[in-house]
Parts: structure tokens; sequence; C-alpha cells
């Protein structure tokens, strides 16, 4: 079997929280579902018409800080997002055999730090639901470096902050353009997860290694490499 990753050949790993670690249904029923109906009460419009203008808002700050922006959100939906979010809350799961990849790295005294698009309240939030912050060494948020996942400079300067080898690093996300933003700064094991949501079907990438879950990393470590 062709290995997907040589552990030897890893020394630090980066994990996206959104669709990776966490299940997005949270996310796409918040988005697609939850605030339409909250914005049609508000404005007093057909959910249906809600959801043609959200669409619209999501789209114009798609690939932008604003995107994952809580305070932009409520500001220019004049809605309450963290509270609602806090509504959705019971939907905020973590993916199958997270815990035991994140303890797996533990062992390996392979340091793994969480960068996220998600906004600090998000972010904060989610761990207090989630319970996987004492497995990173840092969570950085993209607001922190003050540009998007998907721009090249993003982890320019996150390497810059936290000082790792990009060919000795590995990052895992679920989204493609994120993953290709990184392969141009030269990070060396790029992973991507094919199912960031519990309710889709799996969609492996045709220009990164595919997972469905971690445990596909785990099942030959004493190898030293996963598949």
């Amino acid at each position: 079997m062709k290995p997907l990753c040589k552990w030897d050949e890893i020394d630090t790993v980066l994990l996206d929280l959104d669709g990776t670690l966490l299940d997005k249904h949270f996310d796409d029923h918040f988005w697609e579902h939850h605030v339409p109906r909250a914005y049609a009460k508000k404005r007093k419009i057909a959910t249906a018409d809600a959801v043609v203008e959200l669409m619209g808002y999501y789209r114009s700050v798609e690939d932008s800080l604003a995107w994952s922006n809580v305070d932009y959100w409520s500001k220019r939906l004049q809605l309450d997002i963290i509270g609602l979010k806090e509504e959705l809350s019971h939907l905020i799961t973590v993916h199958p055999r997270v815990p035991a990849f994140l303890e797996f790295l533990r062992q390996e005294a392979k340091p793994a730090y969480l960068v996220t698009a998600a906004h600090p309240k998000t972010l904060a939030l989610k761990m207090h639901h989630a319970g996987l912050e004492h497995y990173f060494r840092e969570m950085i948020c993209a607001e922190h470096l003050a540009l998007p996942k998907q721009d090249p400079l993003f982890w320019r300067r996150l390497q810059v902050k936290l000082g790792f080898s990009p060919e000795r690093t590995m990052l895992a996300d679920d989204t493609e353009k994120v993953l290709t933003a990184a392969e141009i700064t030269g990070i060396g094991t790029l992973v991507h997860i094919a199912r960031p949501s519990s309710r889709t079907r799996p969609r492996s990438s045709d220009n990164f290694i595919s997972i469905t879950y971690f445990g596909e990393l785990l099942e030959h470590r004493h190898n030293e490499i996963c598949s």
C-alpha cells in the first residue's frame, strides 16, 4: 500500500478547525438555515427571500476575513450572531477519531497548532463545547495575522511567527484553496479532508492526499506511515 505520509519526515502539524476537526454541519446549518430564519423574522420578510438576500451578502465577502467575522455580520445584519450560534451549540461535534489522532501527536511529541479562519469569539464558543484546546501548543485565528488562509502570505507570516520548517510540516484542511496557498509556500505534507460535514458524501481531491477521517492517519503509525 502506498504511504500517504511519513511521520519521520514531519515535525510540526497544523490543523484547521471547521470541517477538519469539527463537523461542518454546524456551520452549514447555521448560515444556511438558522441565520435566514432570524433575519427573515427581524426584517418581516419570507425566509426564502432572506436566503436569496443573504447568499448575495455571503458571496460578496467569500475568501475574506469578513466572512468569518461575527462582529462584521452582527453589524451588517443587525443580529446577535454569537447568541444565535449559542442557540445551536448542541450541533458542535468533533469528527470521529480526532481525539485519538491528537493524542497520537502528543505521544509522538509532534507539536500541533490549530490554524483556523474562525473568529476568536467563535473559536472560544466551539472550544468550550469541543474541549480540544489542551492538545494545541497554540491556537491561531486568521484575524491574528490579518490575512485569510487562502492568501499565500498568511502561511509565510505563520511560519515566521511559529518558526516551523515548511518542508517538515503537515497541514490538514478541508478547503483546497487553503491547501494550494500553503503548497505555494513550501509546506511539505498537505492533507485534504474529503468529508467536512457528516451530512454530505466524501469528495476526494484530485490535487492532494484525501482522507475521510483521521483514523486513516493512524492505521500504520507503527510503521511510521499513514494510509
